[in-house]
Order: structure tokens, then C-alpha cells, then sequence
């Protein structure tokens, strides 16, 4: 699926930015990102206990209640 482009120049289209933490701002950027996202669907695939490892080594993720 392609993103519409149609609007891109148009500086109301990122309000949303202005009153984003930086964590938010990445996470829309980490997760249209290629790699990730087929990282993502190998990681939903292996063991749930490997998920947070290999997610964090490569991602720099965190995962709430994991240590």
C-alpha cells in the first residue's frame, strides 16, 4: 500500500507533531520503516520469549513490565 502523498506539502497535515513526546515522534517514523516492519512479522513468528531480546538489540525497544 502506497501513502498518500498528495498532502504532504501541507504544513497542517504535522499539527500533530508540534505536541508529540520524541518517543511518539520515533514510533511514527520506526514503524513505516521497511526493516522493521519485517522484523516485526519474523519476531510475531519465533518464540514470545525471544521477541523482546531481539527487538531491543536491534531496535532500541523497551517493553513495559520486561526486564
Amino acid at each position: 500500500m502506497k501513502p498518500d502523498t498528495s498532502k504532504w506539502d501541507n504544513p497542517s497535515a504535522y499539527d500533530f507533531i508540534k505536541d508529540s513526546a520524541a518517543d511518539s515522534i520515533a514510533w511514527e517514523f520506526l514503524r513505516r520503516n521497511k526493516r522493521y516492519q519485517k522484523d516485526y512479522r519474523d519476531m510475531q513468528m519465533a518464540a514470545a520469549k525471544d521477541m523482546p531480546s531481539n527487538a531491543l538489540d536491534r531496535w532500541g525497544l523497551s517493553f513495559r513490565g520486561k526486564t
